[in-house]
């Protein structure tokens, strides 16, 4: 007689890695500059992916027309932490960017693809979105230099966009502060072993790796995960970098003109998994100096060092990574 007991279900299968990255490309018939927009470099932040589909949809249905020079869409960077839903596949992909000879993780293959597409532009319009409340926000690099961490010579085009994009929040020093936690992050731990993190060019993303190769580009903070504004924001972005680099007829719309410009000044780590913040904080709530931000496992209190704002807080931070920024006023202007 046949089996008649009830087949055990098979196990799940896990999904295929992506073995590919989507691109979208278009070449206007007269030379111009050559622009790349990312989305979901972080593949929980669905912002830039749904604004870039929306770009996508204007330039298909011929309400955008491309002009002149070249302007390259990647909807979804990191396409298996997009799969999967969450920040990183096997590691974060916005750090530590550069191309790799012998590829270790999936995130190395990207960059393998990334960096070479980077390579073939001029200007990068990078699209995110953060976990807490809070409005929309631009970061930006460093002034012009010739310094050995991040020498460059087009602050000023990076400021112009800035400052026409639509957020009036601008934050700048970003690797600057990153390498200096890095410095502090070494002297705790000399010891073989050390991870990426204690690594100065861990800091280097992709707006850090298109300065380093001669060209420049701009992360935009669409708002929070899920809010339905944030694709809005980011769609209003890419029409207005479109339109001031000239790549499209028309003219961008007005910069605003009650711009804040903040500074990242300290980076503090988390040091313990039961350090714990004072309260709940949202990105660029003020403090004052002197006031408690949080409390190491042992009850020593962490405080502010002036007058200025948290940035960045994270509650979730594992030991020995990034707890906390802490910004104050910027005294560069926006030209």
């Amino acid at each position: 007689m046949p089996d008649t007991a009830p087949s055990t279900p098979a196990a799940p299968t896990a999904p295929a890695r992506p073995s590919s990255l989507r691109v979208h490309q278009f070449h206007g018939l007269r030379p111009g500059l050559r622009l790349i927009v990312l989305g979901a470099v972080h593949g929980n932040e669905v912002a830039g992916p749904m604004a870039i589909g929306r770009a996508l949809a204007e330039l298909d249905a011929g309400r955008w027309r491309i002009e002149r020079g070249m302007v390259t869409f990647v909807p979804v960077t990191n396409p298996l932490a997009h799969a999967l839903g969450q920040r990183s596949g096997d590691r974060n992909l916005n750090r530590n960017l550069r191309p790799t000879a012998v590829p270790q993780d999936f995130e190395d293959r990207i960059g393998n693809v990334l960096c070479p597409l980077l390579d073939a532009h001029d200007v990068l319009l990078d699209l995110h979105s953060f976990n807490g409340p809070g409005e929309a926000f631009t970061l930006f690099g460093p002034e012009d230099n010739q310094g050995d961490l991040e020498p460059f010579a087009h602050a000023a085009d990076e400021a112009r966009l800035a400052r026409h994009l639509g957020p009036r929040r601008i934050v700048e020093g970003w690797l600057r502060t990153y390498e200096a936690g890095v410095a502090r992050r070494r002297a705790r731990a000399r010891s073989a072993g050390q991870s990426l993190d204690t690594d100065a060019n861990y800091g280097v993303g992709t707006t850090e790796y298109m300065r380093s190769r001669g060209g420049w580009g701009v992360t935009l903070e669409c708002g929070q995960h899920a809010d339905p504004k944030a694709p809005d924001v980011g769609l209003q972005a890419i029409r207005q970098t479109l339109a001031l680099l000239g790549l499209v007829a028309w003219a961008p719309d007005p910069a605003a003109q009650d711009h804040e410009v903040l500074r990242l000044e300290e980076v503090t780590d988390r040091l313990h998994p039961e350090d714990r913040f004072a309260r709940e904080w949202t990105s660029f709530d003020a403090v004052k100096m002197g006031e408690v931000i949080g409390l190491r496992h042992d009850g020593t209190p962490v405080t502010a060092p002036a007058d200025g704002r948290i940035v960045f807080p994270n509650v979730r931070a594992e030991p020995g990574h990034e707890w906390f920024y802490f910004a104050r006023p910027s005294p560069r202007g926006l030209g």
